[in-house]
């Protein structure tokens, strides 16, 4: 939504949300837990409650006056007689009018006071934490933070990232390279899923384009190919949710529905297609192609309950513009460019780095012919794998990006 609007609120409330995520439900070896309750003390949201009493005797008055007023905390309450704070119906620049301030200085003395409230409310009892790790919720995670830090240029979020994928590949998988689905107090356990494997594939993609490292792109690859040796349905296509070395049933289901959470089979579409894209290897897009067309019917009854399903579709249908910048990681040339790739929104694109000093050729062959200009970071605009000239100016990047609003 930031890229895509350049409203920083929208990148504000990320970044917030990455800070709660690696403060409070990152494990120490760096994987994340599941989730965290609503009650403590045997009562619904006690530790997140506020009355104008208790934000007084910490803010001082006039504070704490002017924090009630914009965070909805009342005498009558909007939880069971207390109040969560919240900011919904009015923006703080709403706020500053209305209160004949600047909003950058109302912004400032409202973050001094939420720090001041958060380190008071550091002393209530703790609601639970339910703490085991699933590769599967690892995967969405992973995934997010990694587009975190292209977004918003954190690389702490791709540090962060980088630490759940070394957990999960030295704690969550046999010896024999299968990959398990939930680990607790020291023991790894349960064949991983469907969607642990489409979920942990998604986040090594995202890693992949956050960081450059070809050995996320090429654990992407295996796992994929994995997935496909254990879960697809040679007969009608699709994957089914239970490998064929588990456990035996009377039946293996398949899912398509895209809830709370996305269906593996919507998002292994999707990474099949991002595949195909980053590596040039047809057989990924036949394989998304009969993925999708096997759910076709199931989608078409009820559309709004396969959202991701249709995501993936509507890649398959207009296809991604596939960048691939020639150069040195390092350079700031190639920075430069890659800065320019990453300032606005563009769903359907797919970019690769071709290091001089790392071909890429091996995992992506399409590279190959995508070199630097005259010692110079280079970056080339495809699509159906046909290039443009390439160009080594960050401006003319930006002005052809610009003019194109497919790219």
């Amino acid at each position: 939504a930031h890229q895509a609007t350049g409203k920083q609120q929208y990148a504000q409330v990320a970044s917030e949300i990455f800070h709660y995520v690696l403060r409070d439900m990152t494990d120490a070896d760096g994987a994340f837990y599941s989730a965290e309750d609503a009650d403590s003390e045997g009562e619904e949201g006690k530790f997140y409650v506020w009355t104008p009493d208790e934000v007084k005797q910490v803010l001082g008055e006039e504070a704490g006056q002017l924090f009630c007023q914009a965070y909805d905390i009342t005498e009558q309450g909007n939880f069971e007689g207390k109040s969560i704070p919240n900011r919904i119906g009015r923006s703080l620049e709403q706020l500053a009018a209305q209160l004949g301030r600047q909003p950058d200085e109302l912004r400032e003395q409202l973050q001094a006071a939420r720090e001041k409230l958060f380190a008071q409310r550091e002393q209530r009892v703790h609601p639970g934490k339910d703490d085991k790790i699933l590769t599967s919720w690892n995967g969405l995670m992973i995934a997010a933070l990694a587009k975190g830090a292209q977004v918003l240029g954190e690389d702490r979020y791709r540090q962060a990232a980088e630490r759940a994928v070394r957990f999960i590949f030295s704690r969550l998988r046999r010896a024999d390279g299968r990959l398990l689905a939930r680990y607790r107090e020291g023991e790894a356990a349960y064949l991983a899923y469907l969607d642990d494997y489409a979920f942990l594939i998604w986040g090594l993609l995202e890693l992949y384009q956050a960081s450059f490292e070809q050995r996320y792109l090429r654990d992407a690859l295996a796992l994929q190919a994995e997935l496909n040796r254990l879960f697809w349905d040679d007969a009608a296509g699709g994957f089914f949710f239970y490998g064929r070395d588990g456990e035996r049933l009377i039946a293996r289901p398949k899912e398509v529905y895209d809830g709370a959470t996305p269906s593996g089979n919507s998002v292994s579409a999707y990474n099949l297609i991002r595949l195909y894209h980053l590596t040039g290897q047809t057989e990924w897009l036949t394989q998304a192609e009969r993925l999708l067309a096997s759910f076709a019917g199931t989608v078409r009854q009820y559309p709004p309950g396969h959202s991701f399903a249709l995501l993936s579709l509507q890649a398959l249908l207009h296809g991604y513009r596939l960048i691939v910048i020639a150069g040195r990681r390092a350079d700031p040339q190639t920075a430069a460019l890659l800065s320019v790739l990453r300032e606005a929104y563009h769903p359907l694109q797919a970019v690769v780095l071709n290091d001089p000093e790392q071909p890429l050729q091996q995992l992506a062959p399409h590279t190959a012919d995508k070199t630097m200009r005259e010692g110079q970071a280079a970056v080339y605009v495809c699509e159906n794998f046909a290039c443009q000239a390439p160009l080594t100016d960050a401006q003319a990047l930006r002005a052809l990006l610009q003019q194109d609003a497919r790219l």
